[in-house]
């Protein structure tokens, strides 16, 4: 009895969302996209979409170009966390969830006792489809299941027979049973990880699976090595215990009308006093904050790192981040930066370096004590009559657009009541499913960052003449990574000072 872990993968989720709330759309070539914009990417694709090449990341004009049939629809959030929770509670009424769900579209269930048989691991996954259709949500809404030895390979194994598949991986298949995969195949196989593999000489999963512990342990730059060498064999490696709170941060694609840089800067100021509410609620102040600008068409980023006293209140953060602004705020109104032709894409600001808060102690300096007492009161009326009852003016033109929303994330379920905007429609959430939609956005902004990097270079590759071949780059330090596949880009400051970028413009 090897089987330990059953695993529940909703497949093209949003998508089937869409499809089960609009009967026009099922059978039909669906993409689900963040806003509507020519130029986002699908978030999401629907089986139909997906026989056409398009997927997760793929840029709108490119779904257009591969299925023109296509609908493209704009993600509705609090409708998937609704959903999300009525698939839930029909999976419990067949098995325990082990803990939270991994995703808003995953969940691992641990199989116990006489459950570990596989005829009985079996029935049980098919009492979690035929309960899916019973209730009405199948069959627009499908699930493929993996069962196996831990949540690694479970998880591998609902991926094997996507759509509506049943796919067992016992003790005795391993490793035979993927060896048919490819390396990407595998969760925590990103492209940075496949190039690391590749350059040690391992191009194959047969090659991954039998390479030695501490190969993996030197490859992937830490324990992580070894976590994946063990998940590997069907061993469940130890639950990492969550750390302290160390950023709270906002970030938004920018709606078309937003795509200014005054819109910038209003949406900036939204997200920024939105992070500084939710500092307070964790009771932290920040001694750093991180601000990004990405651009239409342009591969450079607009980036500033500020490093400060510890601090809390909103009116001292806004007043840093404005200084922040300001140089490319200049640059705008004298035409070095041509807005019209590369307007802001996408905006992101963090409060990082935090620190408990210490106490309650009065500031030396009487400025200082006017802001905390400012964001007191703000506070107190915005939490007793409605979030931004009132509000700094620079936010105006964001809130009157009702640009940068609550979202539901995948990694801190936002309070409602603190971030959702007066007059808001009202969201179906779950406190532990906003560390899941934050996983699930910033996976699909890498994804539309590389769409657009890649629509770039084949556009200019296209139009450069034929040169010798350039020298080969010289190899980045090594740089430890997740068994996600995702790590933090190493910054390059390359002459500039600290906390700055070099010019756009």
């Amino acid at each position: 009895m090897t089987l330990r872990c059953l695993f529940v993968d909703f497949n093209s989720y949003f998508a089937s969302v869409e499809q089960f709330d609009r009967e026009e759309l099922r059978d039909r070539p669906v993409g689900v996209v963040p806003v509507m914009a020519a130029t986002t990417c699908c978030i999401a694709a629907s089986r139909e979409a997906k026989v056409h090449g398009v997927k997760t990341g793929t840029p709108v004009h490119e779904a257009l170009r591969l299925c023109p049939d296509i609908r493209i629809v704009q993600a509705r959030p609090a409708r998937y966390v609704e959903l999300h929770h009525r698939l839930i509670a029909a999976i419990q009424d067949c098995i325990p969830i082990d803990g939270k769900p991994l995703s808003i579209d995953e969940v691992a269930c641990r199989l116990i006792g006489r459950e570990r048989q596989r005829e009985n691991a079996v029935a049980i996954a098919r009492k979690i489809k035929q309960t899916l259709i019973d209730r009405g949500l199948s069959p627009a809404i499908r699930c493929s299941i993996g069962i196996a030895p831990n949540t690694f390979l479970a998880k591998t194994a609902s991926d094997l027979d996507k759509v509506d598949g049943l796919t067992v991986i016992e003790l005795d298949d391993l490793p035979r049973a993927l060896h048919g995969l490819a390396l990407h195949d595998l969760c925590g196989v990103g492209p940075s990880m496949l190039q690391r593999l590749n350059d040690a000489g391992i191009d194959s999963v047969e090659q991954l699976a039998a390479a030695p512990r501490e190969r993996l342990k030197a490859i992937w730059g830490g324990i992580e090595g070894e976590r994946f060498w063990a998940q590997l064999r069907g061993i469940e490696p130890p639950s990492r215990q969550r750390s302290a709170v160390g950023s709270v941060g906002h970030s938004h694609v920018l709606d078309p009308q937003m795509r200014t840089a005054e819109g910038m800067r209003s949406v900036l100021f939204k997200l920024l006093a939105k992070a500084a509410m939710r500092l307070r609620q964790e009771q932290c102040q920040a001694r750093g904050l991180s601000l990004h600008v990405r651009f239409v068409g342009r591969e450079q980023r607009y980036s500033r790192d500020l490093s400060f006293a510890a601090l809390d209140d909103t009116p001292t953060l806004l007043q840093l981040m404005a200084g922040a602004l300001e140089p490319l705020l200049r640059a705008a109104a004298s035409g070095r930066w041509p807005v019209k032709r590369h307007p802001p894409l996408s905006v992101a600001v963090s409060l990082i370096d935090l620190q408990p808060n210490a106490g309650e102690t009065a500031s030396l300096f009487s400025e200082r004590q006017r802001s905390r007492e400012l964001t007191r009161v703000l506070d107190q009326i915005n939490q007793r009559y409605g979030n931004n009852r009132l509000y700094f003016g620079a936010m105006q033109d964001a809130l009157a657009q009702g640009a940068a929303p609550m979202r539901i994330p995948f990694q801190h379920i936002p309070d409602e009541a603190s971030e959702a905007d007066l007059g808001a429609a009202a969201l179906v959430a779950d406190p532990s499913m906003d560390e899941l939609w934050l996983q699930r956005e910033r996976q699909f902004k890498a994804m539309a960052e590389n769409a657009h990097r890649q629509t770039r270079e084949r556009t200019s590759s296209a139009t450069r003449p034929a040169a010798a071949t350039p020298p080969a780059p010289t190899p980045p330090g090594h740089q430890p990574s997740g068994v996600g596949g995702w790590v933090r880009k190493r910054r390059k400051h390359e002459g500039h000072g600290p906390g700055t970028t070099g010019s756009l413009f």
